[in-house]
């Protein structure tokens, strides 16, 4: 039979133009795309049927779209009519105030008093706004029609642009700028080769005498731990295990790159992780951080130089000046201290009388000491004033005893003595005693002097005062100002030296007294015997040996004999 032609209605682009409603197209659809015959001049019954029934409701679709925008028009047009132009002015103002306002926008349209009827076609239009503004997207994409390309349709429901670029597109664009594009010519093609299998029999390499003789000690020592008679079947299965991951295909495969090589570390790293050896792994030393290095109130220059001193084991000047100075008053006071307890035991103990009756004198002269000497506390930390250590400067603290009883603690009065004039200070704080001084009795002698002592030691005393001072000026100078210390005073010093040493002069005299003589001349006696035993010891050690005796006849032949070289 010949061939059948299927008979269909053909509508050109001219018909169909011809045929649509000028007046539907040109409002509703302004800049619609052109719209040609989906049906093509042959083709089957049935697609001719389903393309006109598709016509149908397209049709009918528009036929409706026509009717609301027509009402539409009519209604907006009725409005206007009524309104005037002042009236749509203020329209136009409320209806942006309450798109742009937001609640204080609507608020206010609420206290305007506005209609009922005006209210609701004002918030209708806003939420239909609102609407179209949220779904902006998928409101487009709906409105596209079936034949626009991939590439169109993204661009059309892209996001507007807002004056700022978006992340996701800023590290794209990076990404894309990472790399320089290959020249088309050069460009691959985007098929991924498959890879060439060759299925000729190869020739297996031939092993090394030593390499077949290792493989089968390792074949034997397995086969031998696995036949012990003497393993659990747990170690057994452990064995299994580990000799199935040896030799399953593909596990002694290493990696060929750098990124293979990394992604196998990290996969036996996770199941070490899994089972547990990460736990309870030793820890390092805790670095040492010193706190003052960030502090804000020390200086970044000090503190290095401090750490570099404390480094090297180095001192500053002004410290080995200061162990000196230190050292020079401790003896010199130790000295003078002891001087002065051995003459005055010996003076107490001239004047006679029972061991009793001189220390009951040692202990009421020690009672008059505290109370007109009273030992005091810290008498040296009396900080100079940096701005006279360029002078020389002698402090002295002048003690005056109470009158009567009645009086309270004493006071002390520091006056300081420069080379221009002397000015005296205020008077300080009342000194606190060791204890407290027991009530003056009438019966009290004075405190125990020995001017002529004094006399006789004034020239080595005012040499040593003299040196500490120098010694102290010297230190001053190179102290910071906190360190500094106050200059001495042979009145101060004296008057410290006996308020320390009443109290131990009744221990002395007893000491003195009840110790034994000293022979000063050994006294030789009558011995029994003659003059060498008088004369020789009366032991005698006596060595003994075994070996040949040396005598005369030896001493000769060494003295006189051949020397032999």
């Amino acid at each position: 039979m010949p061939g059948l032609v299927s008979q269909s209605t053909f509508t050109c682009t001219r018909c169909l133009r011809a045929t649509r409603p000028l007046n539907g197209v040109s409002i509703l659809h302004k800049n619609a795309p052109r719209r040609f015959s989906p049906a093509l001049p042959l083709r089957r019954e049935d697609s001719s049927s389903n393309v006109a029934t598709d016509s149908e409701d397209q049709a009918s679709i528009e036929a409706q779209i026509l009717k609301q925008c027509s009402k539409n028009a009519s209604e907006s047009k009725a409005v206007e009519e009524e309104q005037g132009a002042m009236s749509r002015r203020l329209f136009e103002a409320t209806e942006d105030a309450i798109l742009e306002g937001g609640r204080a926008g609507r608020k206010a349209v609420e206290e305007a008093g506005f209609s009922e009827q005006l209210k609701a076609i004002l918030l209708e239009r806003v939420e239909a706004s609102n609407f179209r503004t949220e779904n902006a997207s998928a409101l487009t994409e709906a409105s596209l029609p079936l034949n626009i390309g991939r590439g169109s349709r993204d661009i059309a429901t892209a996001q507007a642009w807002t004056g700022h670029e978006a992340t996701e597109d800023t590290v794209l664009r990076m990404l894309d700028d990472a790399r320089k594009p290959l020249n088309p010519g050069l460009r691959g093609s985007g098929k991924i080769p498959s890879p060439i299998v060759d299925l000729r029999l190869k020739k297996q390499a031939k092993q090394r005498p030593g390499q077949r003789l290792a493989n089968a000690r390792d074949t034997t020592s397995i086969y031998a731990i696995s036949k012990d008679s003497q393993m659990s079947e747990e170690e057994r299965e452990e064995m299994r295990r580990e000799l199935k991951e040896r030799f399953t295909p593909g596990a002694r495969a290493m990696p060929n790159s750098i990124r293979g090589l990394a992604a196998l570390a990290n996969e036996r790293i996770e199941d070490a992780i899994a089972r547990g050896q990460f736990k309870n792994i030793p820890r390092g030393k805790a670095i040492e951080r010193d706190s003052r290095a960030d502090n804000p109130f020390i200086d970044t220059t000090e503190y290095i130089m401090n750490k570099m001193i404390q480094r090297q084991d180095i001192v500053p000047p002004w410290i080995e000046k200061q162990q000196e100075l230190v050292k020079t008053a401790h003896a010199f006071r130790a000295r003078l201290r002891n001087d002065w307890k051995r003459h005055a035991a010996r003076t107490i103990a001239s004047r006679g009388g029972t061991l009793q009756e001189q220390m009951s004198t040692a202990a009421l002269y020690a009672q008059s000491e505290a109370v007109h000497n009273p030992k005091k506390r810290a008498i040296e930390q009396i900080s100079v004033p940096t701005n006279l250590t360029d002078d020389t400067v002698m402090a002295k603290i002048v003690q005056e005893a109470p009158s009567s009883m009645s009086h309270g603690d004493p006071t002390v009065q520091i006056s300081v003595e420069t080379k221009e004039d002397e000015t005296g200070i205020a008077k300080a704080a009342p000194l606190q005693a060791d204890r407290q001084s027991p009530a003056e009795p009438t019966s009290l002698p004075p405190p125990f002097r020995i001017p002529s002592w004094e006399e006789a030691e004034q020239s080595y005393l005012k040499l040593a005062i003299a040196d500490l001072n120098s010694k102290t000026r010297s230190y001053n100078l190179m102290a910071p100002g906190l360190a500094k210390k106050p200059y001495f005073s042979l009145e101060r010093e004296l008057k410290s030296c006996y308020a320390d040493v009443a109290p131990q002069l009744a221990a002395a005299i007893r000491e003195r007294a009840t110790r034994p003589a000293r022979e000063l001349v050994e006294k030789i006696g009558h011995r029994p015997g003659g003059i060498m035993e008088r004369v020789g010891s009366n032991d005698v050690p006596v060595h003994d040996s075994k070996r040949p005796l040396y005598g005369f006849k030896e001493f000769w032949n060494d003295l006189f004999g051949e020397k032999q070289a």
